[in-house]
Protein backbone atom coordinates (compact mmCIF):
# COMPACT_ATOMS: atom_id res chain seq x y z
CA UNK A 1 0.00 0.00 0.00
CA UNK A 2 1.07 3.23 -0.70
CA UNK A 3 3.16 5.85 1.92
CA UNK A 4 -0.72 7.82 2.02
CA UNK A 5 -0.57 11.17 4.34
CA UNK A 6 -3.95 12.91 5.26
CA UNK A 7 -3.29 16.66 6.44
CA UNK A 8 -6.47 18.14 8.06
CA UNK A 9 -6.77 21.94 7.29
CA UNK A 10 -7.28 23.39 10.49
CA UNK A 11 -9.20 26.08 8.36
CA UNK A 12 -12.12 24.52 9.30
CA UNK A 13 -11.81 23.30 12.53
CA UNK A 14 -13.26 25.41 15.65
CA UNK A 15 -10.66 27.87 16.81
CA UNK A 16 -11.66 28.69 20.07
CA UNK A 17 -10.50 24.70 20.54
CA UNK A 18 -7.94 24.50 18.20
CA UNK A 19 -5.19 23.11 20.33
CA UNK A 20 -7.89 20.38 21.41
CA UNK A 21 -9.24 20.09 17.71
CA UNK A 22 -5.73 19.16 16.41
CA UNK A 23 -4.79 16.93 19.19
CA UNK A 24 -8.29 14.85 18.72
CA UNK A 25 -7.78 14.32 14.81
CA UNK A 26 -4.06 13.34 15.15
CA UNK A 27 -5.06 10.65 17.83
CA UNK A 28 -7.52 9.88 15.43
CA UNK A 29 -4.90 8.75 12.62
CA UNK A 30 -4.06 12.22 10.83
CA UNK A 31 -0.36 12.44 9.85
CA UNK A 32 -0.07 16.01 9.01
CA UNK A 33 -1.74 19.45 10.35
CA UNK A 34 -2.12 21.78 7.19
CA UNK A 35 -2.06 25.50 7.22
CA UNK A 36 -4.01 27.47 5.22
CA UNK A 37 -2.33 31.23 5.02
CA UNK A 38 -4.26 33.94 2.71
CA UNK A 39 -2.88 37.31 3.43
CA UNK A 40 -6.40 38.95 1.60
CA UNK A 41 -4.26 40.00 -0.80
CA UNK A 42 -3.20 37.29 -3.22
CA UNK A 43 -6.24 35.35 -2.24
CA UNK A 44 -9.49 37.44 -1.14
CA UNK A 45 -9.65 36.08 2.57
CA UNK A 46 -7.58 36.28 5.16
CA UNK A 47 -6.74 33.44 7.83
CA UNK A 48 -3.56 32.86 9.95
CA UNK A 49 -0.02 34.25 10.68
CA UNK A 50 2.94 32.20 12.37
CA UNK A 51 1.89 32.92 15.87
CA UNK A 52 -1.08 30.08 15.37
CA UNK A 53 1.96 27.44 14.29
CA UNK A 54 4.00 28.67 17.35
CA UNK A 55 0.75 28.14 19.28
CA UNK A 56 -0.06 24.66 18.59
CA UNK A 57 4.02 23.95 19.11
CA UNK A 58 3.82 25.02 22.16
CA UNK A 59 0.88 23.16 22.88
CA UNK A 60 3.18 20.13 22.30
CA UNK A 61 1.75 19.57 18.73
CA UNK A 62 4.59 17.17 17.24
CA UNK A 63 3.24 16.06 14.13
CA UNK A 64 4.54 17.72 10.71
CA UNK A 65 3.15 20.99 10.17
CA UNK A 66 2.44 21.63 6.68
CA UNK A 67 2.18 25.56 5.73
CA UNK A 68 0.54 26.90 2.88
CA UNK A 69 1.37 30.30 1.65
CA UNK A 70 -1.55 31.85 0.04
CA UNK A 71 0.74 35.45 0.16
CA UNK A 72 2.41 37.72 -2.12
CA UNK A 73 5.16 38.13 -1.75
CA UNK A 74 6.40 35.30 -0.04
CA UNK A 75 9.80 35.52 1.20
CA UNK A 76 9.22 37.83 3.86
CA UNK A 77 7.33 35.56 5.85
CA UNK A 78 8.82 32.27 5.14
CA UNK A 79 11.48 33.02 7.73
CA UNK A 80 8.65 33.54 10.63
CA UNK A 81 7.01 30.30 9.71
CA UNK A 82 9.97 28.11 9.97
CA UNK A 83 10.91 29.51 13.39
CA UNK A 84 7.45 29.51 14.36
CA UNK A 85 7.79 25.24 13.54
CA UNK A 86 6.80 24.51 10.37
CA UNK A 87 7.91 21.29 8.53
CA UNK A 88 6.82 22.16 5.39
CA UNK A 89 6.23 25.64 3.46
CA UNK A 90 4.11 25.62 0.16
CA UNK A 91 4.06 28.88 -2.52
CA UNK A 92 2.43 29.52 -5.52
CA UNK A 93 4.77 30.55 -8.32
CA UNK A 94 2.98 33.04 -9.44
CA UNK A 95 3.84 35.34 -5.72
CA UNK A 96 7.02 35.18 -6.02
CA UNK A 97 9.17 36.87 -8.43
CA UNK A 98 12.13 34.53 -8.14
CA UNK A 99 11.14 30.99 -7.71
CA UNK A 100 14.37 29.02 -7.23
CA UNK A 101 15.59 31.80 -4.85
CA UNK A 102 11.80 31.31 -2.41
CA UNK A 103 12.44 27.21 -2.63
CA UNK A 104 16.20 27.78 -1.36
CA UNK A 105 15.58 30.39 1.45
CA UNK A 106 12.55 27.74 2.58
CA UNK A 107 15.47 24.81 2.73
CA UNK A 108 18.04 27.11 4.32
CA UNK A 109 15.78 27.78 6.90
CA UNK A 110 15.13 24.49 8.08
CA UNK A 111 11.70 23.15 5.97
CA UNK A 112 11.20 20.98 3.27
CA UNK A 113 9.71 23.34 0.38
CA UNK A 114 7.05 22.90 -2.21
CA UNK A 115 5.22 24.83 -4.92
CA UNK A 116 1.40 25.39 -5.68
CA UNK A 117 -0.49 24.84 -8.14
CA UNK A 118 -3.97 26.73 -9.27
CA UNK A 119 -6.26 24.75 -11.52
CA UNK A 120 -5.19 26.58 -14.22
CA UNK A 121 -1.44 26.75 -13.83
CA UNK A 122 1.09 24.86 -15.89
CA UNK A 123 3.46 22.44 -14.31
CA UNK A 124 5.95 23.94 -16.58
CA UNK A 125 7.29 26.10 -13.22
CA UNK A 126 8.97 22.81 -12.58
CA UNK A 127 11.22 22.70 -15.63
CA UNK A 128 14.20 24.24 -13.50
CA UNK A 129 13.52 23.75 -10.07
CA UNK A 130 12.47 19.81 -9.54
CA UNK A 131 15.40 19.30 -7.80
CA UNK A 132 14.63 21.99 -4.99
CA UNK A 133 11.21 20.93 -4.23
CA UNK A 134 10.15 18.20 -1.46
CA UNK A 135 6.24 18.68 -1.99
CA UNK A 136 3.84 19.63 -5.06
CA UNK A 137 0.44 20.69 -4.58
CA UNK A 138 -2.25 20.87 -6.76
CA UNK A 139 -4.91 22.51 -5.74
CA UNK A 140 -8.56 21.48 -6.74
CA UNK A 141 -10.07 24.64 -5.93
CA UNK A 142 -9.04 28.18 -6.31
CA UNK A 143 -7.68 29.13 -3.54
CA UNK A 144 -8.72 31.63 -1.47
CA UNK A 145 -12.20 29.73 0.80
CA UNK A 146 -13.09 26.18 2.17
CA UNK A 147 -16.01 23.79 1.53
CA UNK A 148 -15.97 23.84 -2.52
CA UNK A 149 -16.42 21.56 -4.81
CA UNK A 150 -13.30 19.35 -6.39
CA UNK A 151 -12.61 20.16 -9.91
CA UNK A 152 -12.37 16.68 -11.86
CA UNK A 153 -9.57 18.04 -14.76
CA UNK A 154 -7.57 18.30 -11.88
CA UNK A 155 -6.94 14.12 -11.95
CA UNK A 156 -5.52 14.76 -15.35
CA UNK A 157 -2.79 17.12 -13.66
CA UNK A 158 -2.04 15.04 -11.21
CA UNK A 159 -1.36 11.76 -13.43
CA UNK A 160 0.92 14.50 -15.23
CA UNK A 161 2.64 15.17 -11.89
CA UNK A 162 3.18 12.10 -11.08
CA UNK A 163 4.74 10.89 -14.06
CA UNK A 164 7.02 13.67 -13.45
CA UNK A 165 7.88 12.56 -10.50
CA UNK A 166 8.79 9.23 -10.79
CA UNK A 167 10.71 10.20 -13.95
CA UNK A 168 13.09 12.40 -11.88
CA UNK A 169 13.71 9.59 -9.12
CA UNK A 170 13.45 12.48 -6.39
CA UNK A 171 12.07 12.01 -3.27
CA UNK A 172 9.27 14.38 -3.81
CA UNK A 173 5.57 14.03 -2.03
CA UNK A 174 2.46 14.82 -4.06
CA UNK A 175 -0.46 16.41 -2.49
CA UNK A 176 -4.06 17.57 -3.32
CA UNK A 177 -6.42 20.17 -1.82
CA UNK A 178 -9.79 21.04 -2.19
CA UNK A 179 -13.25 19.21 -2.11
CA UNK A 180 -11.40 15.95 -0.78
CA UNK A 181 -13.92 13.80 0.55
CA UNK A 182 -14.12 10.00 1.30
CA UNK A 183 -16.14 9.30 -1.71
CA UNK A 184 -13.54 10.71 -4.20
CA UNK A 185 -10.53 9.97 -2.06
CA UNK A 186 -9.09 6.67 -3.90
CA UNK A 187 -10.06 8.05 -7.54
CA UNK A 188 -7.40 11.20 -6.59
CA UNK A 189 -5.03 8.37 -5.04
CA UNK A 190 -5.28 6.37 -8.02
CA UNK A 191 -4.42 9.32 -10.40
CA UNK A 192 -1.13 9.82 -8.36
CA UNK A 193 -1.89 11.72 -5.10
CA UNK A 194 0.10 10.07 -2.11
CA UNK A 195 -0.76 13.55 0.12
CA UNK A 196 -4.39 14.82 0.77
CA UNK A 197 -5.61 17.94 2.29
CA UNK A 198 -9.59 18.14 4.02
CA UNK A 199 -10.84 20.81 5.84
CA UNK A 200 -14.31 20.61 6.05
CA UNK A 201 -14.46 16.99 5.04
CA UNK A 202 -12.75 15.71 8.20
CA UNK A 203 -13.35 19.25 10.85
CA UNK A 204 -17.00 19.59 9.54
CA UNK A 205 -17.83 15.46 10.28
CA UNK A 206 -20.33 14.50 13.03
CA UNK A 207 -21.58 15.86 16.19
CA UNK A 208 -19.26 18.90 17.21
CA UNK A 209 -19.51 17.78 21.18
CA UNK A 210 -18.13 14.38 20.34
CA UNK A 211 -14.55 14.22 20.61
CA UNK A 212 -14.31 10.45 19.06
CA UNK A 213 -15.71 11.37 16.06
CA UNK A 214 -12.94 11.86 13.83
CA UNK A 215 -12.48 8.50 14.32
CA UNK A 216 -15.06 7.60 12.39
CA UNK A 217 -14.45 9.49 9.62
CA UNK A 218 -10.35 8.69 9.36
CA UNK A 219 -11.03 5.05 9.29
CA UNK A 220 -13.40 6.03 6.63
CA UNK A 221 -10.83 7.90 4.45
CA UNK A 222 -8.28 5.24 5.07
CA UNK A 223 -10.87 2.28 4.20
CA UNK A 224 -11.40 3.94 0.79
CA UNK A 225 -7.66 4.67 0.51
CA UNK A 226 -7.01 0.92 1.20
CA UNK A 227 -9.06 -0.02 -2.45
CA UNK A 228 -6.44 1.40 -4.63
Amino acid sequence: MPDFFIAPSILSANFAKLGEEVDNVLASGADIVHFDVMDNHYVPNLTIGPLVCQALRSHGVTAPIDVHLMVKPVDRIIPDFASAGASYITFHPEASDHIDRSLSLIRESGCRSGLVFNPATPLSYLDYVLDKVDMILLMSVNPGFGGQSFIPATLDKLRQARQLIDQSGLDIRLEVDGGVKVDNIAEIAAAGADTFVAGSGIFGFGDASDSNRYNSIIAKIRNALAQV
